[in-house]
């Protein structure tokens, strides 16, 4: 393969990802609901077994707790699985299999096996999908220890990270944002979708490179106040900025855990001011820990209270999506009252 690059949505991103690494290693099998014959739900996967066979790319029964469970296997075998779960909601009933055997098979073992698997889950909302269809369970992985999680918000770091996935020796929880696949989304649903060929970060290598788990990145510098997020509210964050006229440091973390402690430390001693953003509910989100993190390496440098902006305590609404979804307006008041606060 080489690596000019084209085009891509992160649908064709995600694809190319496993498209390499199967190539690259014999060992890397692709399995899951759907994903086989009909290429997924999201055509992430099309294509992909009639390159490589059935025996390499293969649909499984509707059993997450079967799919997971015989991933852990496979990878204490040798292999290394990329296995889909069809929607991030439908991973509840594989959580044993997750938690107490893929996590921890390192540990019990004191080395001897590995669970060399990445999850792929599409999560988040914005596409209509109502309750069951549009959760972000980030923080219920970032809280088990021996687990990666990782969310891309755009089809350059989607193809790099799941890679890095892919490759890595513990298992990845790769939570991909649904409503960014077939474009970046800055929270306006009334506007025209923008596609990702006419963001640059729709420029995509064709063929391998990484983008290493664990590291952040500057997605807008700036000095006014740092924004902590990932995934859709990346570009949403971003519409936020540029409508209040906030010189906002946005820092897509890219990797949850393990998180770029680094880069979070460098932006808020810099700016003296923190606001975080992520779609899931408030109550135990991400921005809780990140809240914490911050307060304990960055006290003396704050300068007014961290500010969260995040969905509501409820289960997602869909009559109600866009009350739900933290759009640029909330964001943005979050931002001038970082900016106002002494």
């Amino acid at each position: 393969m080489s690596n000019r690059t084209a085009s891509m949505t992160m649908i064709q991103a995600i694809r190319s990802a496993m498209d390499v690494m199967l190539e690259r290693d014999d060992n890397v099998v692709i399995f899951g609901q759907d994903v086989g014959y009909f290429g997924g739900v999201f055509r992430c996967t099309e294509g992909l077994q009639a390159k490589y066979g059935k025996t390499r790319v293969f649909d499984a029964p509707i059993s997450e707790g079967g799919i997971v469970g015989a991933a852990v296997g496979m990878g204490a075998y040798g292999l290394r699985p990329v296995v889909e779960i069809q929607f991030a909601d439908y991973f509840y009933p594989a959580t044993d299999q997750i938690i107490s055997e893929a996590a921890r098979l390192r540990y019990r073992s004191a080395g001897d096996f590995i669970a060399p698997l990445t999850i792929r889950m599409p999560s988040g909302g914005g596409i209509y999908g109502g309750q069951t269809h549009s959760q972000s369970p980030e923080a219920l992985f970032v809280h088990v220890a021996g687990l990666r999680t990782v969310m891309p918000s755009n089809p350059y770091d989607a193809k790099g990270l799941l890679i890095a996935s892919i490759e890595s020796n513990d298992p990845v929880i790769f939570l991909e944002p649904k409503r960014l696949y077939n474009g970046p989304f800055d929270g306006h649903h009334d506007r025209p979708i923008v596609p990702w060929t006419d963001h640059p970060l729709g420029q995509v290598p064709e063929g391998y490179y990484r983008v290493d788990l664990g590291v952040a990145s500057v997605f807008r510098p700036g000095n006014d106040v740092t924004v902590l997020t990932y995934g859709t509210m990346v570009f949403v964050c971003e519409a936020a900025a540029a409508e209040t006229g906030v010189d906002a440091e946005i820092i897509d973390l890219r990797t949850l855990w393990p998180v770029d402690i680094d880069a979070i430390v460098q932006s808020v001693k810099k700016t003296g001011r923190c606001v975080i953003v992520h779609e899931a509910t408030q109550t135990g989100g991400f921005a809780s820990e990140l809240t914490t993190l911050v307060q304990e390496h960055c006290f003396y440098h704050l300068e007014v209270p961290i500010q969260r902006v995040t969905g509501w305590d409820t289960p997602y609404p869909h009559a109600h999506e866009w009350s739900y979804f933290p759009g640029p307006s909330r964001v943005g008041h979050a931002l001038q009252r970082a900016m106002e606060e002494q």
